[in-house]
């Protein structure tokens, strides 16, 4: 009779250690943006003469291929510490086609992930793109939504607004994968690209009110400028309205000194993931959580003129067989 006991009360205390552990269940999304993943074969039609065997990086298939490997490191350990499947998904920018995207998931250790990717106007032919691990995330729908010049200017074009709706933890999630103008724009053509991001949300949230939505990208802008106060990403969540973003990076950048990008010895934080209020005051499901820009010894220059800075691929015209000039981000999303 004790035996039987003893054995009900084990059964009971898994039960409750399976409960616990489902509410404490974690899921990760991240971005990076991964710094000129070109090919060696020419996209007619494409400015990406510079990474071709006879262009001015000599980029060939021994320089490429370690560049797949390198970004796949990374990616294979994103979030891993704390959500041992790894991102549920990744935004990317910076791909230039569906090629390179099938070379980066044949890499055995994000071989789990697939991708979406739609042929932009870019004329460098760089992209945004998203790879996810259907396990964890499914698709729905998707789309690419062209971004329309600012005052006619189409030397700016931002890349297109790649819109992903899908199920994650059984619950409708949608992300939006941006990459805004560079900073060879002037701050309104930003701005421009921030209203119509928030066009799409506005559209997104009068079908579903309750929506839980995530914009990430390089915005090319830091949390506290202009064009991310023109999307609605607020830097306290008491100050998040109905239809506005949470944005923790705001503080990351701001109040810690954290940031993803180095330029002339100062941080940015260009590579945001922001989320709509439903995901920030959830009462049950999934629910925001935690914030994190990944940062790892190996990404980083350990000596010379540009020491502490991000490891690139290329030092003006030296390869030196880096990952990206930028740092990836992450968010925590708990389950309730």
């Amino acid at each position: 009779m004790k035996k039987l006991v003893l054995l009900f009360s084990l059964c009971l205390c898994a039960v409750w250690v399976g409960a616990q552990d489902a509410e404490r269940k974690l899921y990760s999304v991240a971005f990076y943006n991964l710094e000129n993943l070109f090919d060696t074969i020419h996209d007619v039609g494409k400015n990406d003469k510079d990474f071709l065997p006879d262009g001015s990086y000599q980029w060939n298939t021994k320089k490429y291929e370690a560049k797949l490997k390198n970004l796949a490191k990374v990616l294979g350990e994103l979030s891993r510490d704390q959500v041992p499947e790894g991102p549920a998904f990744i935004g990317v920018a910076e791909v230039e086609n569906s090629r390179v995207l099938t070379d980066l998931l044949k890499q055995p250790s994000i071989s789990n992930y697939q991708f979406i990717h739609y042929e932009g106007p870019d004329r460098r032919g760089i992209d945004c793109a998203l790879l996810y691990d259907p396990q964890q995330f499914t698709v729905n729908h998707s789309k690419l939504v062209l971004s329309q010049p600012y005052q006619g200017d189409t030397v700016h074009l931002t890349r297109g607004f790649l819109i992903v709706d899908g199920q994650l933890a059984g619950e409708r999630v949608c992300v939006i994968v941006n990459h805004w103008p560079s900073r060879g724009a002037d701050s309104p053509v930003r701005v421009h690209a921030a209203r119509q991001v928030k066009a799409l949300k506005d559209s997104l949230l009068r079908e579903d009110k309750k929506l839980k939505l995530i914009v990430m990208g390089d915005m090319n802008d830091d949390p506290m400028d202009e064009s991310m106060k023109e999307l609605g990403a607020r830097k306290y969540t008491k100050e998040v309205k109905k239809r506005d973003f949470y944005n923790p990076w705001w503080e990351t950048l701001e109040d810690k000194g954290v940031g993803t990008l180095l330029y002339r010895g100062k941080w940015n934080l260009f590579d945001q993931i922001v989320i709509s209020r439903p995901l920030l005051k959830a009462k049950k499901g999934l629910r925001y959580s935690s914030n994190e820009v990944f940062i790892r010894d190996y990404l980083f220059q350990q000596d010379g003129k540009y020491k502490g800075s991000p490891l690139r691929t290329h030092g003006g015209r030296t390869w030196l067989n880096g990952y990206s000039d930028h740092l990836p981000t992450i968010i925590y999303l708990k389950k309730k």
